[in-house]
């Protein structure tokens, strides 16, 4: 199926860990496809799939990558060696806050690449850098990751399937049929009707230093990732070693805990534009074209853009294609863009502050929802 193809780039390897899963064959006169996906719609992304594989738009220009992480690496080196030479008042402090800040954002959209099996053709290759990275240069479990976002692509936006919503109902309430449904049954977890005020103090700065922080161990510790932990510990200590010869244990404090808190703001901000703006809503098994469209938009392209957001600009091509090396986004996006417009679907695309106020927009506006059912207008 298309989910399957999406997410495997050795398919006869897997293929083979399917065997013991089959439990028959489908009749001659039965259907292949449920009625609740759009039988013609399958056809013309299969043969779209088809296309961009002709094109060669899977394969990785692992140049591109090569230098992504090298750049990576110096700004971090830069952020200590700054310390180093200009000491640790209140100016390098700054500098080197920032740069180790967009190191570790930069590095999280590498790892995300990784995570993908988009780097190299030999997935064990991706799995061995994906550790280096996730895991040695961010300091989390790369199985921990891989664990919760394949979840996300296999049914975003889906409630109790997609991960990246258990915010709901706890912290936010989403989606305008969920808003009012938690209003007629009268919950209330936190003040809703001002959750797009409480946002800018709660998950973008939160969400890592609290939150990620102590689920990666925990998962890591429970599911017994023991390789991934003794990888993670060797950030802190290299962290640690390099930063604490430098630092008071005060400062070194604030050093991770402020670049966390960053990093997770530029994170949050731009992993939820393409999507809490968009349909959250129940799994309706619908086709993989249609499950990813209803859920993500896109940004506008641009060198700031594609840097900035790790190419997650393009979310829509990168759900369809999640195997897909981010630097070939814009070559699909057309022909994306046509079969949409061939099927009557909606290819959403907007600039990057526009995208960013929609999540404050679509907070405001559930809230508003959740209150108005909750005082039974």
């Amino acid at each position: 199926q298309d989910a399957f193809v999406a997410f495997h780039i050795d398919k006869v390897l897997v293929s083979k860990y399917l065997k013991p899963l089959q439990i028959g064959e489908l009749a001659p006169d039965q259907p292949s496809i449920e009625p609740t996906k759009n039988e013609m719609l399958v056809k013309d992304f299969r043969e779209l799939r088809a296309t961009v594989e002709r094109m060669g738009l899977l394969e990785p220009n692992q140049l591109f990558f090569f230098l992504l992480l090298a750049h990576i690496l110096l700004l971090d080196a830069a952020a200590w060696l700054i310390l180093f030479y200009f000491g640790t008042s209140l100016l390098p402090f700054i500098f080197s806050l920032l740069l180790l800040t967009i190191s570790q954002v930069q590095a999280s959209w590498l790892q995300h690449d990784l995570g993908h099996l988009s780097v190299f053709r030999k997935t064990k290759w991706n799995h061995l850098l994906h550790k280096f990275v996730m895991c040695h240069l961010i300091g989390a479990s790369a199985k921990w990751w891989t664990l919760l976002h394949s979840q996300h692509h296999a049914k975003p936006n889906c409630f109790h399937k997609d991960p990246d919503i258990d915010m709901h109902p706890f912290l936010f309430t989403l989606g305008k049929k969920f808003s009012v449904e938690l209003g007629i049954k009268k919950k209330k977890y936190m003040p809703y009707n001002h959750q797009h005020k409480y946002f800018f103090i709660t998950l973008p700065p939160l969400l890592f230093p609290t939150y990620f922080h102590c689920h990666t161990f925990y998962i890591a510790y429970t599911k017994k990732f023991w390789v991934d932990l003794a990888w993670m510990l060797t950030f802190y200590i290299r962290f640690f070693y390099t930063y604490g010869s430098l630092l008071e244990t005060k400062t070194l404090n604030s050093l991770i805990s402020l670049h966390r808190m960053l990093e997770s703001s530029w994170f949050v901000w731009v992993s939820q534009m393409n999507h809490i703006p968009m349909d959250i809503d129940y799994d309706k098994n619908l086709d993989w074209m249609s499950t990813q469209l209803q859920a993500t938009c896109n940004v506008e392209q641009s060198l700031f853009n594609d840097w900035f957001t790790g190419h997650l600009n393009f979310q829509i091509e990168h759900h369809l294609f999640p195997s897909m090396p981010r630097h070939n986004y814009w070559k699909v996006a057309p022909l994306v863009k046509s079969l949409c417009a061939k099927h009557g679907i909606e290819y959403q695309c907007k600039p990057l502050l526009t995208a960013f106020a929609d999540i404050v927009h679509s907070l405001k506006s559930s809230g508003e929802l959740w209150h108005d059912a909750y005082l039974h207008k």
